[in-house]
């Protein structure tokens, strides 16, 4: 009997260094993990829910002048339609980060997907400008909510390396193809159904990935030790707000007194909000992950890529519908071979990253895409398409390599149990240059 009990305690010592050796490794417990088909389904539910967040942000645009004429709505409650969502979009996205991190990231993408899910119902159903004003900024909620979570859900899903960054490569190659599918899926919709499909088409898709994501993912644990930093939500959320008024504003009307004043009350609540993140037990944003060389140089990047991306981005659409006179549909086509590389070569990409690290991909991108942009000062007005294609093609492939390597070396760079906070980050730098640069757009 005793030397019974003797081996089945050695057995139960020497599988526990074991336990928790993998769980350091994956920074989740043991035996928390996903059966293969069961994560692969998980990572296409958070693409949708992904490419959904992304599509509203351009899609509402060629159906403007309809919505005016539908509805009888000028040209201020027509920009508020584009500019309520994108308020509460990037003004939320860090409480959003922080709350999944807190709370579960499960809870709330799922609560998100509702959220947004009942609002694109809504928007779709309104009667008047103000209700479908009302209706988008309620969306741009459900998108903050999960937006975030997206992100943290598949590198929970994914805890090795290597298969993480495959399965960030193609959750980006995913994300790449929402932004021209806008002005293609909307000029469809619009031409064929009406402006109010451009909203109701969202609602069969969140309901069906909202029931598989019930089904399929697990939930997070979040971190139970930590306080929600109200404060810090509070003043970072008022803070964003400002700043992205900042951006509207200067889009819409240049540098005025708005911005002038919304420049001064950004200035003075981020004041506010280093310093109470300063002396706080529980910070939403911890300054320290800033002295990191890793975390700092790969957001410095997204940052770079995002502003050079989304800003020429816009400006390429505006130059082939207002210069070149193409339809919102004709546009979005001829984009298409600018995205076709990013998503093609994001999967191999994070293969890539999986194998070398993040650093040659990131500079190998980095190079490409600068080719391919240089190439873009060479357009004239009356540019043939070939000329075009030559500077879209490198532009795209830089970007194909480079997505996948930033997002994964700032998700190294962090703790899993910051991975909503990274994300929300990560992407404010891309929906404040889409703010700034979506109201210059073409107009009813």
């Amino acid at each position: 009997m005793r030397a019974e009990a003797f081996r089945g305690h050695h057995e139960a010592v020497t599988r526990e260094p074991r336990a928790q050796h993998r769980t350091r490794e994956t920074g989740r417990p043991p035996g928390d993990r996903v059966e293969v088909s069961s994560r692969w389904l998980v990572l296409v539910v958070m693409c949708v829910g992904y490419f959904l967040v992304l599509l509203d942000v351009t899609v509402v645009n060629v159906a403007l002048p309809q919505i005016g004429s539908g509805l009888g709505a000028g040209v201020s409650g027509l920009q508020w339609v584009v500019d309520g969502y994108a308020l509460a979009l990037a003004s939320l996205l860090l409480a959003g980060g922080t709350a999944g991190d807190l709370r579960g990231h499960k809870r709330i993408v799922l609560s998100g997907l509702v959220v947004f899910g009942v609002a694109s119902l809504g928007c779709g159903l309104a009667p008047s400008t103000g209700v479908l004003i009302g209706a988008r900024v309620v969306q741009g909620v459900g998108a903050a909510m999960l937006l975030p979570g997206t992100l943290a859900i598949i590198t929970h899903a994914f805890p090795g390396k290597g298969e993480q960054a495959r399965a960030i490569g193609i959750w980006a190659g995913v994300g790449a193809v929402a932004l021209p599918a806008g002005p293609l899926l909307g000029g469809a919709l619009v031409d064929g159904i009406g402006w109010r499909a451009v909203f109701f088409v969202n609602v069969p898709i969140v309901l069906l990935a909202a029931v598989v994501a019930a089904r399929v993912v697990r939930e997070s644990t979040g971190d139970r030790t930590r306080r929600l930093d109200r404060p810090g939500v509070l003043l970072g959320g008022l803070c964003l707000a400002a700043v992205t008024v900042v951006f509207i504003q200067a889009g819409h009307a240049g540098l005025d007194r708005t911005v002038g004043a919304a420049v001064i009350a950004a200035l003075a609540l981020l004041a506010g909000f280093l310093a109470v993140e300063h002396v706080r037990t529980d910070p939403m944003l911890p300054l320290e992950l800033f002295r990191r060389a890793r975390f700092s140089a790969a957001n410095a990047v997204a940052g770079v890529m995002n502003l050079g991306t989304l800003g020429l981005l816009f400006l390429f659409t505006l130059y082939l519908q207002t210069v070149q006179h193409r339809s919102a549909l004709a546009a979005g086509v001829a984009v298409l071979p600018l995205f076709l590389p990013l998503s093609v070569l994001a999967p191999v990409a994070g293969r890539l990253t999986a194998r070398f690290g993040p650093r040659l991909p990131m500079a190998t991108g980095l190079l490409i895409a600068a080719a391919g942009v240089a190439l873009l000062a060479r357009l004239q007005p009356q540019s043939e398409y070939p000329t075009l294609l030559a500077a879209m093609l490198p532009w795209g492939i830089g970007l194909g390599l480079l997505t996948p390597a930033v997002v994964a070396a700032a998700i190294g760079a962090v703790e899993p149990e910051r991975a909503g906070l990274l994300t929300a980050g990560l992407f404010l730098a891309a929906t404040l240059t889409t703010l700034a640069l979506i109201p210059a757009g073409p107009r009813p």
